[in-house]
């Protein structure tokens, strides 16, 4: 059983009798379809079915030569909004079965971003026909969540928001530089964060630390696309699974400049979502790659 199912409003199908007639429900009945070659004597292909708006759950499998389906396996999915990054993406091959990882270095981030890739079929067409890489792509992420709390903001004047996207700003130029092999950029950032530590040790004794941390995105676990966040809502919906009832509140996120949409259980969900409050969780990174037309 996928333990991210909960996160789109399925906590109580725990049953495996139910879960295969859910599947075969899906096959039959799917709102989307999509089917390539796999350049041997198979066809992969991939049934998905909204239970609510964006939300659903894919099923992928093959056909052999004479048409008949085999299941291998099945994920939950949020289709995000808007586009996350235009950095480039680079994508890997799972080795137990036909599912792919994305990994995007978004300067933002600070660490290589990996994701697990809902739009197999077109990156599989485009393997298969020499069309990689692919130039001009950009990246709409999203996350499953299944245990979250909601977090006060950091009380902030315009001028200090001014202040901290000024230094954003010439953070990632640095970061950008140093990738290039800039030494000056090199120095400046050990610098910097020296003098952030510096700070943080003096400051952490009195005070709390969600208090200066504005917000986090951190690997988590062993699961390279599992992460620890921090972000502020910047807006929110509550949406029912059409099929349990369920209610699940779907956050829009911004995490140290980088913006995704993430769904939760309101079952999951320790406090009320506002605009301007944070979201700490555990998510489950999904991506899709918007491939130029």
């Amino acid at each position: 059983m996928h333990k991210y199912m909960r996160a789109i409003g399925f906590s109580e199908l725990t049953d495996r009798i139910e879960q295969q007639k859910l599947i075969t429900d899906i096959i039959l009945h799917s709102t989307h379809r999509s089917y390539t070659s796999n350049g041997d004597d198979t066809i992969l292909a991939e049934f998905c079915e909204d239970f609510a708006e964006n939300i659903g759950i894919a099923v992928c499998g093959e056909f052999d030569a004479e048409d008949k389906f085999t299941y291998d396996y099945f994920y939950p999915y949020l289709r995000g909004r808007g586009i996350s990054s235009c950095e480039d993406v680079s994508v890997e091959r799972h080795a137990e079965k036909e599912s792919y990882a994305g990994i995007c270095d978004d300067i933002k981030v600070g660490v290589s971003l990996i994701f697990y890739l809902q739009n197999i079929i077109p990156y599989v067409k485009a393997q298969n026909t020499g069309m990689l890489p692919i130039r001009g792509t950009t990246l709409t992420l999203s996350g499953l969540s299944i245990k979250g709390n909601i977090i006060l903001p950091i009380v902030k004047n315009e001028k200090e928001v001014q202040r901290v996207k000024k230094a954003s700003i010439n953070r990632n130029k640095l970061i950008a530089a140093a990738r290039q092999g800039d030494e000056d950029a090199y120095e400046s950032l050990t610098l910097e964060d020296m003098d952030i530590y510096t700070t943080i040790s003096k400051k952490i004794l009195k005070e709390d630390v969600f208090s200066l941390v504005d917000t986090y995105f951190m690997p988590y676990g062993v699961e390279c696309d599992q992460y620890s966040i921090l972000g502020e809502i910047l807006d929110f919906s509550m949406i029912n699974n059409r099929l349990t009832g369920e209610q699940i509140y779907v956050m829009k996120l911004s995490c140290n400049d980088l913006q995704f949409d993430v769904c939760i259980n309101a079952l999951d969900l320790y406090g009320e979502p506002q605009v301007g409050r944070r979201f700490k969780g555990i998510i489950w990174m999904q991506g899709y790659i918007n491939y130029p037309m």
